[in-house]
């Protein structure tokens, strides 16, 4: 019988800037084809698109600092963090014809979500 694949959290440093959100969508769905878990590629590339768009956009950050991406197996889906240089963390604002969608969905499509202060400057935000 072959043994199963053995899952492993995966951390990416991207520039901050728009052209990342792409290629970090695609290392999300890479990483769930791996880890046999396409049930929940929607939903978490949806969430990964909002939480990385949101860290380009509104971080107030010094130019030059990165984000960082950590996905984290679960047994019932995936953690998916994004870790920003801002101390401002997100905010939701309620939805207008401006925008304002982004943490809406990301709470809808989670099972729970969250911001924590990290080690330093900066926030991370994720569904865990």
């Amino acid at each position: 019988m072959p043994e199963p694949a053995v899952r492993h959290e995966v951390v990416s440093r991207w520039r901050r800037h728009r052209r990342c959100v792409a290629p970090a969508r695609a290392q999300l769905r890479k990483t769930l084809a791996d880890w046999g878990m396409a049930e929940v590629e929607f939903a978490a590339v949806a969430v990964l698109s909002e939480l990385v768009a949101n860290a380009v956009v509104h971080a107030r950050v010094p130019p030059g600092r990165e984000i960082r991406t950590r996905f984290v197996p679960l047994e019932d889906g995936v953690r998916i963090e994004v870790h920003d240089a801002s101390d401002e963390p997100p905010v939701p604002r309620v939805p207008d014809q401006s925008g304002g969608y982004g943490l809406t969905l990301v709470s809808g499509l989670s099972a729970r979500w969250g911001v924590e202060k990290r080690r330093g400057s900066g926030s991370t935000c994720g569904p865990s």
